[in-house]
């Protein structure tokens, strides 16, 4: 009995194993998208098919946890993926749109694996299997985190995918050098089958309360049509201003923003999309000593702006497929093409304003290919207001990343920023430590109207994937940086700081919080005494 059931298991793998074989056999025997695109084929039937967690057929993932979790979670509902789809039945194929559908279904956070595929063609219509792979959804967790000096942790309770509808759910629980806070938290997208979406967050701090709402429907593809939405916020809490990452002075503000805007387009034209933009924004700012705090010398001043304005955008069709480069084992899309953003608007005190400027804000960003394999993104935003004839609260910056491969599991990576005030309100400062890419110096241990940023890392991908869970990857780095200038100026014992270091880079794959862990050493190369010479860093990050 015994070897019948051996002989049994063995035909059964054999004829799995041929059955498998025989589908990959016919999928490689279909054409691609972009031949179906060039043979004029039109699209069929669309067959949506979402998989669980783990797939249990892969004796590598069938284990009791995998089984577990399997059961305990909401596959996500067919119509949600199809109303997320950019192509429909009876449409031309295009090549494009099945890549950018891909794009958007993978940046959704209760999606681990996508894969758009032809099943059959005949009579120059092709039938499309959509395949995704869901995410473990539900994140309840405790989490730490140090940067310069400074704790922070959190105790949160999320759902990314209430019942397989997309819909995210949560509450949290923060604590911070600057406050602790309760905030709950609800978004959905593709409302009632359209594109629109609505945001809502309320928190509640030990030193104020923040809430927001939105309902938008964005320009939901490159080549979208129309777009307009509306949104409110209101934050009341307290600023601290740091010297040398010690709090030297801390103050009350209280910020309500709201908007309205309308867009259109022509859609995509010959790789070039263009977006005209109008709207409506109403922003009132207070600031206040805080009784029993030390006020700064100077308050930034209250205001009251309702600013009409106009927006454009430009925007280059243009895509790259990446493996290992700010993730682990995924696939990542870079933007190489041109984007352009500029927006003005006017305030006025006849119409309700309490001063009268131009407001201006602009943005540019694209991706080079130096050379085969390496990848430079570079990119540059102003934004200000002119009033009085000058130009006031102006800041300006620029930014670039490089990625170089040395192979599948080598990358060399370097990044520079730099960024500028001009004529700024008192307040207003820009910060450089071990929360924001200094990692050796305590947090914000500088400050001024000037920063300059240089990191180099020497990055490894792992092919370790413990579990079928979690993926591995390491770093050695080094920071160099400098933050300085206006009256607000940190002086230190010396101007430029540097540090090195190195760390482990930890993701968890299979779920939708799947975020970067970052646990860093670093020590700084010239600190003075008082400066710990070794800093530890916990944090998550969206990126390696």
């Amino acid at each position: 009995m015994p070897r019948m059931r051996r002989t049994s298991s063995r035909l059964v793998a054999v004829l799995i194993f041929g059955m498998a074989a025989l589908a990959t056999a016919r999928a490689q025997a279909l054409p691609s998208f972009a031949e179906l695109e060039a043979a004029g084929a039109r699209i069929g039937e669309i067959r949506i098919s979402p998989r669980n967690i783990f797939d249990t057929g892969n004796p590598s993932e069938d284990k009791p946890l995998f089984r577990l979790a399997n059961s305990l979670h909401v596959v996500t509902r067919p119509e949600v993926i199809l109303r997320a789809l950019l192509f429909a039945s009876g449409e031309p194929v295009s090549a494009r749109v099945i890549e950018e559908t891909e794009r958007l279904l993978r940046a959704n956070r209760y999606v681990y694996d996508v894969q758009i595929r032809p099943m059959a063609v005949r009579d120059g219509v092709v039938d499309v299997e959509v395949l995704t792979r869901d995410t473990w959804s539900i994140d309840p967790g405790v989490s730490f985190g140090r940067a310069g000096g400074a704790n922070r942790s959190a105790l949160h309770l999320r759902e990314y995918n209430l019942l397989g509808t997309g819909v995210t759910l949560g509450v949290a629980r923060s604590s911070n050098v600057d406050r602790r806070t309760t905030e709950y938290g609800l978004s959905a997208d593709r409302l009632f089958g359209t594109w629109g979406s609505v945001d809502l967050a309320h928190a509640s701090s030990d030193d104020g309360r923040r809430y927001s709402a939105s309902v938008v429907r964005p320009f939901n593809e490159i080549d979208a049509r129309w777009a307009a939405g509306v949104s409110i916020s209101d934050d009341d809490r307290i600023d601290s201003v740091y010297n040398a990452g010690q709090a030297q002075s801390q103050f009350r503000r209280r910020e309500r923003r709201a908007e309205l805007f309308a867009g259109w387009s022509s859609g995509l034209v010959e790789g070039w999309a263009q977006r005209y933009t109008v709207g409506f924004t109403r922003v009132e700012d207070g600031n206040a000593a805080e009784p029993g705090r030390t006020a700064p010398a100077v308050l930034p001043q209250d205001q009251t702006l309702l600013v009409p304005f106009v927006r454009y955008e430009l925007l280059e069709d243009r895509y790259e497929r990446q493996f290992n480069r700010n993730l682990i084992g995924r696939p990542e899309f870079f933007a190489l093409g041109l984007n352009v953003q500029a927006q003005v608007g006017v305030a006025s005190r006849s119409a309700g304003s309490t001063r009268s400027a131009w407001l201006y804000s602009g943005s540019v960003s694209r991706g080079f290919r130096p050379a085969a394999g390496r990848t430079l993104m570079a990119s540059a935003r102003l934004q200000g207001e002119l009033s009085d004839g000058a130009a006031r609260r102006q800041q300006a910056g620029v930014a670039a990343q490089y990625y170089q491969p040395q192979g599948p599991r080598r990358l060399f990576y370097a990044a520079a920023a730099a960024d500028m005030l001009m004529r700024p309100d008192p307040a207003s400062r820009l910060e450089l430590g071990g929360d924001n890419g200094l990692r050796g110096y305590p947090l914000r241990y500088q400050a001024g109207t000037r920063s300059v940023l240089l990191t180099a890392e020497q990055r490894i991908y792992t092919d370790f994937f413990l579990w079928q869970l979690f993926r591995f990857g390491g770093v050695a780095f080094v920071d160099v940086g400098r933050a300085w200038g206006g009256q607000a100026g940190t002086v230190t014992h010396t101007p430029w700081l540097a540090d090195v270091g190195a760390g482990l880079r930890i993701v968890s794959v299979r779920s939708a919080f799947s975020n970067v862990l970052h646990v860093d050493l670093a020590t700084p190369l010239n600190a003075p005494d008082g400066v710990s010479k070794l800093q530890l860093l916990v944090k998550t990050k969206a990126s390696f």
